[in-house]
This record gives C-alpha cells, structure tokens and sequence, in this order.
C-alpha cells in the first residue's frame, strides 16, 4: 500500500465513512486514497476552518470519531480553533495532515506551509498526536489515535506524514482496532463515603456536563432515588429531559440555591456553581450555601485537584452513577427527601414564568422548539440567542443541543451544524446564528448547496456584535468601538448561492416559514431574522447571577 491507503484502510477499519477535507500539494497522495476507497464520502470545504468544525459536529452529534484532513502549516492553523473546541467539549476529532518532505525536516529552509515544530503546535491542541515517518507505521499509528481519542476522558487526536510518504509503497499489514485503557476499578469506599454524604443531605443537587451524555438512564435512577435535581448547562443539556420533573436548567436551579446542601458532579467541571464567572460573579469567589458538601464522578483525575471535592470517585459517569446508587442501596438509603419533589417543581414554574422577560429571544426559541421534533438537533452559537437557548430551549434527547462548551467559539456554529446534518441527514437540524458569526464561515453555504447538506440556518440580525456592544455601552461610558457591523442582503446573498431563503421580523412569522424550510430537506435553508439594534432583553442576567438576596455570609 501507500501511506495515503495505508491510512485509509485504517480509517475505515474504525468505522470512518466521511472526511471532511480541503486538499492540497502535500496531501495529494491522502485524498488521492480517499478518492480510490469505496464508499467513503469526503465533503470538502471552501475553508480549512469548516472541516474541522465540520468534524467536530459530527462527532459531537454522534458520541463517535470523526475525521478531517488539510495541509500543514497555514492550513494546520486554520482549524486551531476547531481543534480546541474539540478538546474543550471532550469529541474524538482526528486531523490528518502532511509534511514537508522527510529530508527537510527540521532543517528549517522555509519549504511550502514549513513551521517551526509542527507536531509541538499539536500537541498543544489535541490529547494526543504523532508522526507517521513510514507507510508500514499507517496502521499502528492511526490505531492508536482512535485508541487515546476513545480512553478516558475523550478528546481530539493528530496524525502528521512527511508530503512524498503518501505515495510510496511498502508492504503494511492493517491492525484491527485497539481497545480502549482498562478504566479504573470503581472504588467501593469511595462510593460508600459518598453514599454517607448523600443520605445526610436534605437538599441534594446533581449536576452533569458532556461527560454524562452516554449516562442518562443511570442519572436518571440515581436522581429519582437522591429526589434531586438533575442540572444541566450547556454541554450537558438533554442527560435527563427537561420535560421530567427532575430536568432542571441553570435558569431553575439558581431557584434553589440558597437551600441547596449537597452538589453532586457527573462527568462536569461545575462551571455554574463552582467558578468566578458563574453564580455571584460580582464576588472573590462564587458564594456557596453554608456547610455544602460535594461529590464528584469523574473519568480525568487531574479534574479533583483543579476543583476538589469532598468525595471524588474516578470513574466513568455511567459506572460512577450506577455504583452510587448501588451503595445507596447497601445503605439502605430511606429516599428522597420530604417535600422535595414540590419544592422543584416549584422551581421550574418560576424559571420557566422569570425567563419569559428576555424578549424576543424567548419568543422566537419557543417557537423554535414548537416546530422542531424532539429528536431534531439544535446547534447553538456565541450569540444572544444562544446564551437565552442555555436556559431558554427545552432539550429532551442527549446530544441534540450542539454547543461550542467552554471555549465560546465565534463563528463556529454554522459549520458544526453542517457536520451534524451531514451525520444525520435523515433529521432534522436548526442553526442559530448572529450576523456576526455566520458571517466567520458564509462561504460554506456553497459547501452545503454543493453537498446537498440541508440544514436550516437562522441569522439573528441586529448589525452588530451584540454583547460586546451591550458590555462596552454599560460598561465602558458607552464608547462603542468595533462593535457595529454593516451586513449584505442576507436573502439575496443565499439565492446566490442556490441556497433557499426568507425574512422574517416576528416570532410569528417565523413558524410558517421554519415548518416550511424544516419540511424541505433536500436543500440548505437561511432564514434572517431582523432584530432591531439594542432591543433585546439581556440573556445573562439567567447565567451571571449574584448570591441569593437573603443569603447569609
């Protein structure tokens, strides 16, 4: 084989049946392979950046790796901000790329796209990353990229090869895929310690991030035996229903801070309640309820020293639950507590009565979720109407709210959605974005024309970065610098593309038209929505909260 076929046989030995990919001279031979593997789709993209985010959503939608490939260097650098959006939010995201040719390497000549150090640039993005110096290495080398991207906490992976080993030839034997690291055994003392924590407590609190998207049904046990809440933010929306009385935004569990006794963390790093930004922002420290008492599962050791708990238990989020429960039950653990299940509902019905003053955006996203199945993806974006969708938007199956987690990426929301449709194209999926960011990645609208990729796309336009210039108008004696952006016809700018389109300025306009778009899969849809500029009630004030009025301390 090849080292292009090499890699290929490999890819596919993993399941791999899409490459999201931008070609060029150093990666002929790699696409070249693609070009001659049967029944492998590569949908290629007008910018480096896409394919990763591409990548990213279709392994974020679907819990399983996804692959992309462009050129070293420049191209390399391009989907940076993919990659780390992938490590950040824990999705198994393969970059391949080439090298410069082996005898240039590190000799610093400035050959086409040379860097530095390539492969250190890397290392800093992804979990792992390696080199593949020879065909025959191919098969190892991808192998074990699945292998780390699937161990443990999950995250991204790199593969680079030296431009003219694509195309030589050597004898390769293919490997069959390598198992995951043995997991930790759970630890039943811990477990035990935890269970002691739980039964003391009257006001328990779990929440879940990313990590707990496999685990729903074992939270969901667990939570109904604690009678506590189950909180999600972002990445963690749709582990347990919102629709179940136990499903709980942040918007909801704020309610019931000040009361709270016991959090438990599953598979989250509890940004909310445990970091500056989230809950009593303005303080040194986020304000806690007085003798609260924490239990983390996790899979990442290093996650009990960046926030420690009281009980840490390393393990998988559907195992740690499990295990929980199970020593609840030695314990012969009573139950929920009295008159807890009230006190959440109570929650719920005034989150869901409070939220409904961030107008329009509650509005436009309830109709959003009106026309939208339940089983339909929703992608978000760094935008007003998707910091109102982390509270605002009803989420019911895991991995259907696409989210950029931590890293907040402008412009990536468009793109990731594409990758998401591309996963499932038999349902379903809306992207919301502003004008600002839909505007980081518009070219791929002839991506998705081209591939016949048919996502529905949102554009919220208030012709402005609407945060900053919310935060420099409030915070800064209103100087507004940079903030205020003169936009194309969006509609107009669609048609060119062959893309379909429509405006709409109300809530109520937009349902006929997104039933109609959502109903005409075959093609890629843009709706404008026209927002007046400044006229949206502030999203934040459901996320940046300060600690509860009557708090002590």
């Amino acid at each position: 084989m090849t080292g292009g076929e090499a890699i290929v046989a490999q890819l596919r030995r993993h399941g791999v049946d899409t490459v999201f990919g931008l070609p060029g001279a150093q990666v002929y031979g790699l696409f070249d392979a693609f070009a001659r593997s049967p029944g492998l789709r590569v949908i290629g993209a007008r910018h480096e950046q896409a394919c990763g985010y591409m990548a990213f959503g279709h392994a974020r939608s679907t819990g399983r790796p996804s692959a992309y490939a462009v050129v070293p260097g420049p191209g390399v650098l391009n989907t940076a901000a993919a990659l780390l959006t992938a490590f950040g939010c824990n999705a198994p995201v393969l970059c391949l790329t080439g090298q410069v040719p082996g005898p240039y390497l590190g000799r610093g000549r400035g050959h086409l796209h040379e860097m530095p150090d390539q492969l250190a640039t890397l290392r800093g993005l992804v979990k792992w990353a390696e080199r593949i110096e020879h065909p025959a290495q191919a098969p190892h080398l991808v192998a074990r990229a699945f292998q780390e991207m699937g161990s443990g906490r999950p995250g991204p992976a790199a593969l680079e090869m030296p431009w003219e080993r694509f195309t030589e030839t050597a004898e390769v034997a293919p490997l069959d895929p390598l198992p995951p690291h043995p997991r930790p055994p759970l630890d039943t003392d811990a477990l035990d310690r935890a269970a002691r924590l739980v039964a003391a407590a009257r006001a328990p609190m779990i929440f879940v991030g990313g990590g707990a998207q496999h685990a729903g049904a074992e939270v969901l046990e667990l939570a109904e035996r604690m009678g506590a809440p189950v909180v999600s933010f972002r990445s963690g929306r749709g582990v347990v229903d919102d629709d179940h009385p136990l499903g709980l935004t942040i918007a909801a569990a704020y309610r019931l801070w000040r009361t709270t006794d016991l959090i438990l963390g599953i598979g989250t790093r509890l940004e909310v309640p445990g970091w500056r930004w989230g809950w009593n922002p303005a303080g040194r420290e986020p304000w806690r309820p007085p003798g609260l008492k924490t239990i983390r599962i996790d899979i990442d050791p290093a996650e009990f020293r960046r926030l420690p708990a009281d009980v840490a238990v390393l393990a998988d989020a559907a195992e740690g639950a499990r295990g929980l429960a199970e020593a609840l039950r030695r314990a012969g653990h009573a139950g929920p507590p009295a008159g807890r299940r009230a006190a959440i509902a109570e929650a719920k019905a005034w989150a869901a009565r409070e939220i409904l003053s961030v107008r329009p955006l509650i509005d436009y996203l309830r109709v959003i979720r009106a026309v939208l199945p339940r089983d339909g993806f929703f992608c978000e974006e760094l935008t007003q109407i998707g910091f109102a969708s982390w509270y605002g938007f009803p989420v019911h199956e895991p991995r259907t709210y696409v989210s950029s987690g931590y890293q907040g990426t402008l412009g990536a929301g468009f793109p990731t959605a594409l990758g998401v449709k591309v996963a499932h194209p038999d349902r379903p999926v809306v992207s919301v974005c502003g004008d600002g960011g839909f505007l980081f990645a518009v070219q791929e609208l002839a991506t998705a024309v081209q591939h016949g990729i048919g996502l529905t796309t949102l554009v919220f336009n208030n012709s402005a970065y609407g945060n900053v210039r919310r935060d420099q108008r409030t915070a800064f004696g209103g100087r507004v610098v940079a903030a205020d952006l003169h936009n194309p016809d969006f509609v107009r700018l669609a048609d060119s593309f062959g893309a379909r389109a429509a405006r709409v300025a109300s809530p109520e306009a937009l349902r006929p038209v997104l039933e109609r778009a959502l109903g005409d899969d075959a093609v890629p849809w843009l709706i404008e929505v026209e927002i007046p500029r400044d006229s949206e009630a502030d999203p934040w004030r459901f996320i940046h909260r300060p600690a509860p009025p009557d708090a002590a301390g």
